[in-house]
């Protein structure tokens, strides 16, 4: 919300300064965004004297002036088609920087005549789009007075944020009535003359969507002459960022923001019929003030003639009933209108007017006679013309309520120590009216404009809730939300900066985790595949289906009905799909050798929700060059030792794990494994891609991938944390090297002999494996080394030997080995 100093001061009679009055806004809630000063730029323009303007003797469109700036005179060279001897203009010397251009003025010379400053136009001083010519002043403008404050430009703008619920702060006198009852002086009352009607007649207003427009008025005047509105309407428009367009239109822009009271103007003689009707829309098309084209429904609500839809009630006007020079007879319109509808309206055509801004958070009911009787006042003053019958249909809503507050709750809730006497000074000098004074409590009646206090409140409450309850529920929440409106108006006129800074009481000594384990496993999972040298990936969860169906099913229940994209229909079973297509586009630009992860959803009809939360890499192209080992290309153990870091440090035990053959099939059938935690929960799996996927979605090779199913990871158990195990006693560790047939997974040879001893053996680790000359054909050698850890006592040689025996047998027994 702006407004110019001088325009608060025709509400306010105050002599505080600019600094008091920007304080106290922030103290009572209006706080400053910010003062600009628009002279401050324009300081060093000042009114000049244009003695001489000859024609340049060296250019045909260039005149050579002699220019009294009060200063001096000085030569100045100009080549605005307006410059003539005997005028009044704006100068500007060397060194003045020059807004509309950007540029920092110099003495030179132009075409071998002196220039020693500048004749600016509206554009270039930053004033407006007006670049015909040079600015023209009347005739008894002071010579060497500073034009900014001539021309009134030293007048700050000030701009405030208002809170949603402030709708009577997007008005000048709404911010001079809480400045006021702050104590910044006096509020100015506002009584407009009543303009007696001359003649009957004109368009009439029938409401046919009485939910959307409860009560509405007009009035018709006739003889009007819209010619540009006078400057200083022009400059207060100007200043807060609006444009003048003539003056039946800036009179309803001034009284939008002068009185938060948004009117529109119907120019007469466009209008069909002698009925405007409120009415929901029916699928027609309207052409509105901005231009654009709007095709309006049964939600919202139009004022439309014989000839069709003419407005969108409360939001923006149309162009075809316009007003405009040819205008004589002119219908102003003041309605009240529905909040939520005009709301949802603006938002579904995505218009953000003016209007719209104060219609959605509500306007003074009681202010529309009042209103129109001041647009009448000043369009008979500015434009002429008399003033007909006041015309209107609906009637005023029944807005009268009352508040109570409980004087003991401003300290309890409040915080603050304000006496009863003067809580009730505060609201009486905002406009609440006393009803009833007992020692504990206050009635007050509430003021038509602040339909912030005391609102219905809309509960969204059970359809199962008792009837009585749910009415015993609203009734107390409405009484405790209009005390505690009423306790925030008296702390704010105090001064918000004067509420004391309180804590929220703790629950507890220590805070409660603000992640879910969920989400803590998602966070470890990206810091350990970022510090394995993976970079984290966001992409779609949508692709083509043909691409989505070449890592799993592409169920018809996982397509998109209304895809961004015709490429984007499918919602994608696992995030490598968009992965692998990232390395791919990646190896197309020379980069073949990426590391790429993603912690995202992965969509299946079966999984919980339709999705499932899982971390996905991938590894493509060659190792990096180091020399400590010869740079070669991954492979699915490359893979596999990702995921088993990642199952690490997610806190799954691995020796609970078993690995099977059965991947999914776009992964090679040979190189690649699923993982098992028991034999029904699949917590991932890795290995190399196809071939023929690799084949037909023509991309670099090798590529492996890995994936672990986070919400498969189960919940940490809750246990005291004990002491941690140290045995006091050496571990022996021992190699066995067992030859089995290649078929044999090394897996069950390490799940075997960690089985053997179970309160002896900690550890089973697989260092080797051979196939070579020295192997019989069909056969391995597998290498494993066994940790037996002692807790009572040093083992001996005898208990040693006694330990791997189990070992041995237990391996034979699982696997058919035989001790090398």
């Amino acid at each position: 919300m702006k407004f110019t100093l001088s325009w608060l001061k025709s509400h306010l009679i105050t002599d505080a300064s600019l600094n008091r009055i920007t304080d106290t806004l922030t103290q009572i809630g209006l706080e400053l965004e910010g003062v600009e000063n628009r002279g401050a730029a324009l300081e060093s323009f000042r009114i000049a004297h244009v003695i001489e303007a000859v024609q340049h003797p060296n250019a045909d469109r260039l005149r050579a002036c002699k220019v009294d700036t009060g200063n001096g005179i000085v030569s100045v060279v100009c080549g605005a088609p307006n410059a003539r001897s005997g005028m009044k203009a704006v100068f500007a010397a060397a060194g003045a920087f020059i807004p509309g251009t950007g540029a920092t003025l110099k003495v030179g010379e132009i075409r071998g005549v002196q220039s020693a400053g500048m004749l600016v136009s509206a554009r270039e001083m930053g004033l407006g789009e007006d670049h015909s010519g040079i600015i023209e002043l009347p005739s008894d403008a002071p010579v060497g007075m500073s034009y900014p404050a001539y021309a009134g430009l030293d007048d700050p703008v000030i701009e405030i944020g208002v809170t949603p619920n402030r709708g009577d702060c997007f008005s000048v006198r709404g911010v001079a009535r809480d400045l006021a009852a702050a104590g910044l002086g006096t509020l100015k009352p506002f009584t407009p003359p009543v303009i007696p009607p001359l003649f009957d007649g004109g368009p009439r207003w029938e409401i046919a969507f009485p939910e959307a427009c409860p009560w509405i008025i007009g009035r018709t005047i006739r003889g009007v002459k819209n010619s540009p509105s006078p400057k200083w309407l022009q400059d207060q428009l100007t200043f807060i960022g609006l444009r003048p367009i003539n003056a039946l239109v800036d009179i309803t822009n001034f009284f939008t923001f002068d009185l938060g009271r948004p009117l529109h103007v119907f120019d007469v003689a466009k209008v069909s019929g002698d009925v405007l009707t409120l009415r929901p829309g029916a699928g027609e098309t309207m052409r509105a003030l901005n231009g654009k084209d709007y095709v309006v429904d049964p939600e919202d609500c139009v004022i439309s003639d014989a000839a069709g839809v003419q407005s969108i009630a409360g939001v923006i006007g149309g162009e075809a009933t316009g007003c405009d020079e040819t205008t004589t007879s002119v219908f102003i319109e003041c309605a009240l209108f529905d909040p939520i509808r005009v709301a949802r309206t603006g938002r579904r055509h995505q218009i953000v007017s003016d209007a719209r801004q104060r219609f959605e958070r509500g306007l003074d009911p009681a202010l529309m006679p009042d209103a129109i009787q001041a647009a009448t006042a000043m369009i008979l003053d500015l434009c002429g013309g008399e003033a007909g019958t006041v015309t209107a249909a609906g009637s005023e809503p029944a807005w009268q309520r009352d508040a109570r507050m409980r004087f003991a709750r401003i300290a309890t809730f409040g915080g603050s120590d304000i006496p009863a006497h003067e809580a009730i000074e505060s609201l009486e000098r905002l406009g609440f009216a006393k009803r009833q004074v007992d020692p504990e409590y206050l009635t007050v009646a509430v003021p038509s404009w602040r339909n912030d206090i005391a609102a219905s409140i809309l509960l969204d409450q059970s359809p199962t809730l008792d009837p009585a309850k749910a009415a015993k529920a609203a009734e107390g929440c409405a009484a405790i939300e209009a005390e505690n409106d009423l306790i925030e108006e008296v702390l704010r006129l105090r001064g918000l900066d004067a509420v004391k800074a309180v804590s929220l009481p703790r629950e507890s000594p220590v805070p409660a985790a603000t992640l879910t384990p969920r989400q803590q496993r998602a966070a470890v999972a990206r810091r350990t595949l970022a510090a394995a040298g993976l970079m984290e990936c966001v992409t779609f969860s949508f692709m083509a289906r043909a691409e989505a169906e070449q890592f799993g099913a592409a169920p018809e229940a996982l397509r998109l009905s209304n895809p961004i994209a015709a490429d984007l229909d499918q919602l994608r079973p696992t995030p490598l799909a968009t992965l692998v297509l990232a390395a791919k586009r990646n190896a197309a630009r020379g980069y073949s050798d990426v590391a790429l992860f993603e912690v995202g959803p992965a969509f299946a009809v079966d999984a919980p929700d339709g999705q499932k939360l899982v971390a996905s890499g991938l590894r493509t192209g060659s190792t990096p060059r180091t020399w400590l080992v010869p740079q070669r290309p991954v492979d699915a153990m490359d893979a596999k030792g990702d995921l088993w870091a990642l199952l690490t440090a997610v806190g799954v035990p691995l020796e609970a794990l078993q690995v099977t053959t059965d991947a999914p099939s776009f992964l090679h059938p040979g190189r690649s494994g699923l993982v098992r935690q028991g034999p029904k929960t699949v917590m991932g799996y890795f290995g190399e891609l196809h071939p023929r996927l690799l084949a037909a979605l023509d991309l670099p090779g090798p590529m492996v991938v890995f994936e672990l199913n986070l919400d498969a990871v189960a919940e940490p158990k809750r246990r005291k944390k004990a002491a941690p195990d140290l045995p006091a006693f050496q571990p022996v560790r021992r190699d066995f090297a067992f030859i089995v047939d290649t078929g044999v997974a090394s897996d069950s040879v390490v799940k075997a002999a960690r089985g053997a001893e179970r309160t002896l053996i900690t550890a089973v680790s697989l260092f080797d494996v051979y196939q070579g000359d020295r192997m019989a054909e069909g056969k391995k050698s597998l290498g494993v080394e066994v940790t037996f850890q002692p807790r009572e006592r040093t083992l001996t040689d005898a208990e040693i030997d006694a330990a791997s025996q189990k070992v041995v047998a237990a391996v034979a027994k699982a696997t058919g080995a035989t001790l090398r």
